[in-house]
Order: C-alpha cells, then structure tokens, then sequence
C-alpha cells in the first residue's frame, strides 16, 4: 500500500472526512488482498496498511473555556494520536478536532500512521478467521498479514505511567487504535451486540430481574411511544433490532443472528439518533466480570455509567429495599490494584450525585428530609468474596465500622474505580436486599418477595437518572476531578 503525504487542516469536518477516507482505503485494501489469499493466492510480500494518525503541534497551551475538562493539550509540543472505525467515533473526532482547533492557533495534521491495522481488525466483527480459512492457510496467515500487538495495545497513557522518549511526540488520546480495536470486537463476544449500539450512558446490573423490566419497558416505548425521549430502536443481544413504530420512516425490525446460548455479559441498548439513549448490561457477579466490562466499553467514550444492583445493609436502622447512594468506596476487589492502587480516593462526582438524590426523590415521591427514610448516603465497600459473612465478623466488622461503610456489594467500587481511572463519570445507587451481619440473610423466599417489590422502582430511578444527566450535558459532566496532572486532549 502506497502511503500518502499528510495534509493539514483547520476545518473539524474535512479533517474527519479525511480521516475516514484514509480508513476505509486501508481496510478496502486489506479486504481485498485477504480475500485473493482466502482464494488461495500467495501474497509475493507482506500485506500492511496502517490506522490513520492525528497529529497537533502548539506553541501555546491556552484555552478558551477554563471550566472545560478537556480539547486543549497541557503544554506546548507535538501531539499525536492513531485512529479507527470513524463508522463509530465520526462524531467524537470532530468534536474533539473543533475543540483543538479552537484553543490551539495551529492546524491538525492528517495522515497514516506507521501502526498496522490487523487483519483481524479490517475484517470486521462479523468475520471469523478460523470459518474461513483451512490449517494450512491459518499456519500461513501470520507471514502475510499483521497479527494483534499485545506492545500497543496496553492502559499504560490511562494509567498514567507511560514514558514518552526524547524527540517522541505526546499522546492526544487515551487509547491507541489497535487497544480500541481489540476492545470493539470484545464487546461483540462478551455482550453479543456489535459496538455501533452502545450509547452513551450505561447502566450495569447484577441482577436479570432489572434487565427484564427494561425489555419490558422497552416494548412499551417501541409499540407505545410516539417520539416521547427520541428513543428510535430496542437492540438485545444477536443484534435483533425493534424499531419504533410511532416514528417515521423507520425501517423494518431485524432478527439479528443466532444465538447458540446467551453471552457471558448481555447488553440491551434503547437507542437515539444521536447515540443519546441508555445501554444496561447485566454484568453478573463478582469484580472480574465488572472491570472486564468496563474496560471495553471505556474505549467507546461514554458519557456516564452507573451502577444499579443489590447489596447488603450494614446498619441496623436499614430496612430491606432501602436505597444507598455511594460518596465512597472501600476497594477489596483485588483486580484493579495493580493500575490503581486502593489507597487512591475515587471521590464523588456532583453532577452523578445530585441527579441520582433528585430521581430517587422523583420516582419514589418522596422530598427533603423525608428522603432519609428510604435512602442513605454513605461508603460502599466492594469485595471479591461472595461469602464474605462466613469469614471471622470480630475483625471484620471492626474495619467495616471504622470506615463508616453503610453496603457491601462485589461490583460498585470496581465500576467506579475504572470510571475514575479511564475518565467517565460513574456513580452507584444499591438498593438493599439483605442484612447478613443482623441476621436477615438472602434467602430463596425472601429474595422473590424483595425483587417483586423493588427491582422496577430502582430501575426507574436508574432511567430517570439519565435522563437528568443527558440534559446537564458531556461538557458539564466530564469533570476537571477525572483528569491527571499532564492530561490528553481528547475527551
């Protein structure tokens, strides 16, 4: 593949619609060079095209809007960043251009990059190698085509420890290519929808019993909804899509593909033109599957997430179906300690906790004071134990009761942790379901009897909660708390 001269920009949307002509060539070029090898033509050399690069160089760090948490870089220096699936991030880029463009006197350069986009990745979510070729071919494959590189697709820009050497340019972003690439196609695995469904705000839960109201409530908006919120289309997992039939112009319903059995972490998406609408993924139990989950889904740039589940009550004065909103988080979950220690505060968010006390006030009816029956604000301490009661409670309790923990769950300081450390505003509203430590354990009666009665308030709470935070705004929501000393550019 002939490699083009870079060309500089100052306008958002030519920039990206450079960017997605150089994409599209790269993968129409893999494609086809990966289909005459299919047929089986030997390449005479290795096949390589490359992600297209975004590249800044300032003389100044200034910004128009101080209030702003990002689109301008720290100080002045080259900046650059590779780039992919313009289908997806189209609308990101230009956002995150225009605002370079505006705090920066300087042009964006466009141009491919020298990373090379794995066969893998060109052929798409659909495409599965191992169908498609013999042994023979797959034992040839890698000689051809350029394989995943573990080397550029780590967190370390995320994580704050990457090294740039001398005469290197800084990173624009927080993700390289190929790490959303790999991200991307997880998701496809783990959820069974493809990437381009997710929205913005997302909601995870560890329960089915939520995700069931919310096919539920799904169904009505699609039959029932007249444009009501712009909620256009229902996906669940093999990408069956119901659209709404209220609203015009819609296109039939599509059944999707087949699903052989349900995927590890299923997602359902209640979609918006503008990519608005909410996703809830029933991430099941345990903080393995909750860091997992949000470490694909960040690449994608979210503008919240939230977690809505169940917990136990640590206080006395608490009663089955209360509410806690978490301030904080006793982090025990032993996955992300090694790119996030647990000494690190992951402190609240305003936006997040005042739009999650003003739904729980709206849905349940009650205000002020009176809110305090049903709700309490407090710390939230997460563990990767799910029998966490049988260990010795003397110990045990004591920590709990000098860190004024009020819940214990196994997934919200996990989710709030990663939110923290890949900059996406998170927030955890439980809802209690038992009381291990004053005799009230989660038992198969009792447990039938707490869902029926809670499960379809919380989840009300959870949707009107985003709805809060979808009109405060990204711009309001990603807050300066979430960025580092010497921050990247993009959102």
């Amino acid at each position: 593949m002939i490699l083009k001269a870079t060309k500089k920009y100052k306008d958002a949307e030519k920039a990206c619609q450079e960017i997605d002509a150089l994409y599209q060539e790269s993968v129409a070029y893999l494609c086809a060079q990966f289909k005459a090898f299919s047929d089986g033509k030997i390449p005479k050399k290795k096949i390589q095209a490359f992600y297209p690069r975004i590249r800044i160089s300032t003389k100044n760090a200034t910004r128009k809007d101080s209030r702003r948490s990002y689109g301008f870089v720290p100080k002045p220096g080259d900046y650059e960043a590779t780039l992919t699936r313009p289908d997806i991030f189209s609308k990101y880029y230009e956002e995150q251009i225009r605002l370079l463009l505006k705090n920066h006197d300087a042009p964006i350069e466009i141009g491919l990059s020298d990373v090379p986009i794995p066969v893998h990745m060109a052929l798409g979510e659909e495409f599965h190698l191992e169908k498609e070729l013999d042994e023979e071919q797959m034992s040839a494959l890698m000689s051809f085509f350029d394989h995943p590189d573990l080397e550029k697709m780590n967190d370390e820009v995320a994580n704050g420890t990457n090294v740039i050497a001398a005469g290197d340019p800084s990173p624009l972003s927080l993700f390289t290519a190929p790490r959303v690439d790999v991200s991307l196609m997880r998701l496809r695995h783990y959820t069974a929808t493809n990437s381009n469904h997710f929205q913005n705000y997302v909601i995870f839960t560890n329960y089915q019993f939520y995700i069931d109201e919310f096919i539920g409530l799904a169904g009505t908006l699609m039959s029932e909804n007249s444009g009501i919120d712009g909620y256009s289309a229902f996906v669940e997992p093999g990408n069956k899509i119901t659209y709404n039939k209220k609203m015009e112009n819609m296109p039939h319903n599509e059944a999707g593909f087949a699903l052989g059995r349900m995927p590890q972490m299923p997602a359902y998406h209640l979609k918006r033109a503008d990519g608005s609408g909410i996703t809830m993924v029933n991430i099941g139990v345990g903080p393995s599957n909750a860091k997992t989950i949000t470490d694909h889904i960040a690449v994608l740039r979210p503008h919240a997430w939230l977690m809505l589940g169940h917990c136990a009550g640590l206080r006395n004065s608490q009663s089955l179906g209360d509410y806690v909103l978490a301030h904080g988080y006793i982090r025990e979950d032993n996955v992300l300690y090694k790119d996030l220690h647990p000494s690190i505060p992951i402190p609240p968010l305003a936006e997040i906790q005042l739009a999650l006390q003003q739904a729980v006030s709206e849905v349940s009816g009650l205000n002020g004071y009176e809110l305090k029956k049903i709700m309490r604000t407090g710390t939230v301490a997460t563990v990767d134990d799910r029998n966490w009661e049988f260990r010795s409670l003397v110990r045990q309790n004591q920590r709990l009761s000098q860190s004024r923990a009020i819940a214990l769950d196994m997934e919200s300081g996990t989710i709030a942790a990663n939110g923290f450390r890949f900059r996406v505003p998170y927030g955890t509203l439980l809802c209690v379901s038992d009381k291990p430590l004053h005799g009230q354990l989660k038992l198969p009666g009792m447990a039938d009897k707490f869902y029926r009665q809670r499960v379809d308030q919380h989840l009300r709470i959870g949707l009107r909660t985003m709805a809060l935070l979808r009109e405060i705004g990204p711009s309001k929501l990603h807050s300066r708390k979430l960025r580092s000393f010497n921050e990247v550019a993009f959102q």
